[in-house]
């Protein structure tokens, strides 16, 4: 399973790549893999200021359908809207293509209390 060191994570399965002050947020393969084939994601925060830990959105898959949760206190800039015609997307390439929202950090010291990529590892192995 890949878990890319250059990311960090969160206790819900998010990731997160910093770049400055924004970030992409997307789940990690874990998480799609224990969800199955994802067909709907829904993110209605756009333009929004959220705390961390509140929901940014659902994701729908065959079996389930669960929230997602935000890593950081910051602002939703963008939702990729790539997966709204192929949510798939994030089954096929979570860490990438399947990016789900873009933010901007409220303030970057919470980046440092987020998992590293061997503390996520031990965690979904534990």
């Amino acid at each position: 399973m890949t878990i890319p060191d250059s990311l960090k994570y969160t206790n819900d399965h998010e990731w997160i790549k910093v770049d400055g002050d924004e970030a992409l947020i997307g789940i990690t393969e874990f998480a799609q893999k224990e969800l199955g084939d994802i067909v709907f994601i829904e993110v209605e925060t756009e333009g929004e200021t959220l705390a961390k830990g509140d929901a940014f959105g659902t994701i729908e898959a065959v079996k389930t359908v669960s929230d997602m949760f935000m890593p950081v206190n910051a602002e939703v800039l963008e939702f990729n809207e790539e997966l709204e015609a192929n949510p798939e997307i994030v089954n096929k390439d979570p860490y990438g293509e399947g990016w789900i929202i873009k933010i901007k950090i409220a303030d970057m010291a919470e980046i440092n209390e987020l998992l590293d990529a061997d503390t996520y590892k031990e965690q979904i192995e534990a």
